[in-house]
């Protein structure tokens, strides 16, 4: 049994395009990119001057997605959206210059952090833009194949997984949390300032330590050390309290990678970074949770952020390797 046609770059980079919103204003914001490096695939044969490539950007089950199409202009250079029907299903896709989108190219335009947040941004436009019209299952940034017939035949082969993931996201949407340490004071953990620990008396003049002067102050250090254990332990209990919480009104839930510590000095630590999946209509009992969650003392140790509700990108994968961490 022969394989399905693979794509050119099945993920040149992982991108997730996710809405810097909140909970209680779901309309505020704009897309802002998470970006994970993927393997990417041994390039393709070099093509020939004026050739396209056909970009999938999403897969559509119901409703029609034509009328979003005609004012989404998709990624810069490359022909209109149009639809590809694949028996019930109809993938979105344009036609872009191959020598633009060759891997050469498209790693020197996404290695440049100005080109990866158009190309995301545009991406991500048409993905909201068909999803606010049919059910729908985002690709990729940049999954691209040689031609129509390669597409067509790449979906009949996972149609089964397809429908799979459309009977799992049918009517919800994903919400993104992520639960950081709140920073610890500026002197917390740290041993007393210089001059604070007992004098050694060397000096001829020296005035001697006071009896029992040296276990203070090593009692003061381990005071701060259990008091930043104790901290630090506190929070850990809150993100698993936050996500405990999120995943009892959520139909799925992921884990995701931790991210390192923010740039521009940002101090916080990162606890927890997750998506739930959660029906479209229950947008009050999540910011009700969250709510109950910023109000309880178990969790003044850390930060909530929530971005959503948006297309269920961290649930759409076809794989059956992905699961909730």
């Amino acid at each position: 049994m022969t394989s399905p046609p693979a794509p050119l770059r099945a993920s040149y980079p992982s991108v997730t395009p996710a809405p810097t919103v909140t909970a209680t204003d779901p309309a505020a914001g704009a897309p802002a990119t998470r970006v994970a490096p993927a393997a990417v695939p041994a390039a393709p044969a070099a093509v020939s001057a004026g050739s396209t490539l056909t970009c999938v950007f999403v897969v559509c089950r119901d409703g029609d997605p034509a009328p979003a199409l005609a004012t989404t202009p998709g990624h810069r250079g490359g022909g209109p959206l149009r639809t590809l029907p694949v028996g019930p299903l109809t993938a979105v896709v344009q036609d872009v210059p191959a020598a633009e989108f060759s891997e050469e190219a498209l790693r020197k335009r996404l290695s440049d952090p100005g080109e990866l947040e158009l190309c995301a941004r545009g991406h991500h436009a048409v993905v909201a833009a068909v999803a606010g019209r049919s059910s729908a299952i985002p690709f990729p940034l940049a999954t691209l194949y040689r031609e129509d017939g390669r597409v067509r035949a790449a979906l009949r082969a996972k149609e089964q997984r397809l429908h799979a993931v459309f009977d799992r996201i049918a009517g919800r949407v994903e919400w993104g949390v992520k639960v950081y340490a709140a920073p610890l004071p500026a002197n917390a953990g740290t041993a007393p300032a210089t001059g604070t620990a007992p004098s050694t008396g060397t000096a001829p003049d020296a005035e001697a330590p006071a009896p029992g002067a040296g276990r203070a102050y090593l009692a003061r250090v381990r005071g701060r050390h259990r008091a930043r254990e104790d901290r630090q332990n506190a929070a850990l209990r809150a993100a698993e309290q936050v996500d405990a919480a999120l995943r009892g009104v959520s139909a799925a839930a992921r884990r995701l990678r931790i991210h390192d510590p923010r740039p521009a000095g940002d101090p916080r630590a990162q606890l927890l970074n997750a998506a739930y999946l959660i029906d479209r209509d229950r947008d009050e009992t999540v910011a009700a949770v969250l709510q109950r969650l910023r109000a309880d003392p178990g969790t003044a140790s850390v930060h909530i952020e929530v971005t959503g509700p948006w297309v269920p990108y961290s649930f759409a994968a076809t794989g059956e390797d992905e699961g909730d961490g």
